[in-house]
């Protein structure tokens, strides 16, 4: 939320000069691209934001990553594009389900920041330590439920990446917790905040290219905190 796709930057490179093709994203209405939130961005707009990047450029195969809202993104891509999509990657992310939104996903803490919006009502402020790059966000994005049309069983890897370093509880304790238990996901926890591509780079980048390059469908657990 709130963010660009520049702030991967440093991750990006990195998975570049292991020969990985990388696609990073700004969401319609946010950063650079700020000047598109008045035409209605929401959960769908961003979605398609996705979706269209990779009808576009060709991608198969693809290993889509979703920091914090990212999940919501991702998860509804993969369900619109599923020819097009191997791999999910939730970065301290939201992983929701049919008729979920960000809002139903979040704690208190998080209501009370997306309350906070902007003159116009349409948009949330940026919080005060964020990138100064950083933007207002779409309110709409926030409230809309995802609809799915499948249950993912296409996607053949999942990886939920936890920051176990909040200053504060995190809102994704619960998420992690449950699929730490599930045969279907590989779970790694991080000592690092929420922003793991800052905090964590060095550790991020590790499971990522691990899901990239392995991708054999084999269930791993790394929880121990790094």
């Amino acid at each position: 939320m709130c963010h660009g796709g520049w702030c991967f930057e440093e991750i990006t490179e990195r998975l570049r000069g292991h020969g990985h093709r990388v696609v990073p994203l700004t969401l319609t209405g946010v950063g650079e691209r700020s000047h598109l939130r008045h035409a209605g961005a929401n959960l769908d707009t961003h979605i398609e934001d996705v979706t269209a990047v990779l009808s576009a450029e060709n991608i198969h195969d693809a290993v889509l990553v979703g920091h914090s809202y990212g999940g919501m993104v991702i998860t509804g891509a993969a369900d619109r594009a599923p020819d097009r999509v191997k791999s999910l990657i939730y970065v301290d992310a939201m992983v929701p389900g049919n008729g979920e939104s960000c809002w139903d996903l979040a704690s208190e803490q998080e209501h009370r920041w997306y309350l906070d919006v902007v003159e116009s009502g349409d948009a949330i402020r940026p919080l005060p330590f964020f990138d100064p790059r950083a933007t207002s966000h779409p309110l709409a994005s926030v409230l809309q439920p995802l609809r799915l049309a499948g249950d993912l069983a296409h996607i053949r890897d999942r990886t939920y990446v936890y920051a176990a370093g909040w200053a504060t509880p995190s809102p994704f304790t619960a998420a992690y917790e449950r699929l730490r238990a599930d045969p279907g996901w590989t779970t790694h926890a991080l000592a690092g905040g929420h922003n793991l591509m800052r905090d964590a780079p060095a550790e991020l980048l590790r499971i990522l290219l691990e899901a990239a390059d392995l991708g054999t469908g084999a269930r791993q657990h790394a929880d121990p905190v790094r």
